[in-house]
């Protein structure tokens, strides 16, 4: 992941001069993105495709980086599709997520996704309820709630037990017998996202080597010629230890042996990730307006908050900062343990818990790294209806 400190820290020292107030902002270093992503999918083996979760951010700038870049994008909503096709009408779309209306299912079926995964079997009867209306045939995959052995324990568990998504492996004979009865429903595999924020790549590997096995066992029960897997997203980003990230280069090629092991390399393996492709080109500013100590606790209360920037306490941790030295002459703390809360009238309001910092000074500039998904997106946007952060991109495409 590239960490491009120096220029994004320029660009944070312009938006603080040019601004009247403490300045906040999300930065979007586009270049790094595509640089992240070529890398990524470049190293993917040839049977595999890359797809963006749009729910992990869908500013329209990342979007267009994305579009030209990976496979496609997989939505999870009705909102979601329109958005996409409205910017990108001839991207590949894969429609996934629980809890979908008749009406969602509708407009991926007038948008043309290319694959609906669907989550259970009542689904799967109102699908082909809409599909009786027309004369479309709609390809499908089955998001199968798995318990396989090699199951890791992450932060966030999406299966493995009883979890709303995906389908009971019990009802599957159910869901084939529907779907051979119905000529409109084209099964094309299944679909397996069990965790998220998965950060081992040996672990990550042995789970998808059970996704394998066990889509052997089915085609081989049920005479299924399934044409792909769907092995979602879960990659996760190391919040806590930002220098020990994923390998995905000890995953990839692990990936590689593995399918050729199998014998996979006719099988079309898609991916889903989200956060793993665009946290790492975005990052949260905020100005230093007051020091305070109280009760032997130091705090630094800063412009902006968890109303901007959900992810630290969404993901209960303290998130990684760089303290950038800004306007002269406020008040400065040495050599102190401190936490970094906002402007919200909640404790819960903290961004950093009890960090230590050589230096801070009202005035200093915070630059949050690691803030290019489930963020801004994600934050309780109107709390106190303080005003958005400023949003910019950092691209070198313009300059040249």
């Amino acid at each position: 992941m590239e960490f491009r400190i120096s220029e994004v820290a320029a660009t944070a020292a312009r938006l603080q001069r040019d601004g009247d107030d403490p300045v906040c902002a999300y930065l979007y270093d586009l270049t790094a993105l595509r640089r992240h992503v070529d890398r990524i999918v470049s190293s993917l083996p040839a049977n595999c495709e890359m797809f963006y979760a749009v729910k992990a951010n869908a500013e329209r700038p990342l979007l267009a980086e994305l579009a030209g870049r990976v496979h496609g994008f997989e939505v999870a909503s009705g909102g979601e599709i329109a958005w996409v096709r409205e910017q990108f009408p001839e991207a590949p779309l894969l429609f996934g997520g629980p809890g979908k209306l008749d009406s969602e299912l509708q407009l991926a079926l007038e948008q043309g996704v290319e694959l609906i995964h669907v989550e259970s079997l009542g689904e799967l009867r109102r699908l082909a309820r809409l599909l009786e209306q027309g004369d479309r045939r709609q390809p499908i995959l089955l998001r199968m709630n798995l318990a396989p052995p090699s199951l890791p324990r992450t932060t966030l568990t999406m299966g493995g037990g009883p979890t709303p998504f995906g389908i009971d492996p019990a009802e599957l004979p159910a869901c084939l017998d529907l779907i051979a009865s119905q000529p409109r429903l084209v099964l094309r595999g299944f679909h397996f996202h069990l965790v998220s924020h998965q950060l081992d790549a040996a672990a990550h590997l042995a789970l998808l080597a059970d996704y394998f096995a066990q889509l052997r066992a089915w085609q081989t029960e049920f005479g299924l010629a399934c044409e792909e897997i769907n092995v979602g997203g879960g990659i996760g980003i190391n919040y806590r230890e930002p220098q020990r990230q994923f390998d995905w280069d000890a995953f990839s090629s692990g990936l590689g042996e593995l399918i050729e092991r199998e014998g996979l390399q006719r099988l079309r393996v898609r991916f889903e990730c989200g956060r793993y492709l665009t946290a790492p080109c975005g990052y949260y500013l905020m100005e230093v307006l007051d020091l305070k100590r109280n009760h032997g606790q130091w705090f630094a209360v800063c412009r902006g908050g968890t109303h901007h920037f959900r992810t630290p306490a969404a993901q209960g941790h303290s998130h990684p900062f760089v303290r950038l030295p800004g306007r002269a002459g406020g008040a400065t703390v040495r050599n102190a343990r401190i936490s970094v809360v906002g402007q919200l009238c909640t404790p819960k309001d903290m961004l950093a818990r009890d960090v230590e910092v050589d230096e801070i000074a009202v005035g200093d500039r915070l630059l949050f790294s690691l803030a290019g998904a489930y963020a801004w997106n994600i934050s309780h946007q109107q709390f106190l209806r303080h005003p958005a952060p400023l949003v910019h991109y950092l691209d070198d495409t313009e300059a040249a």
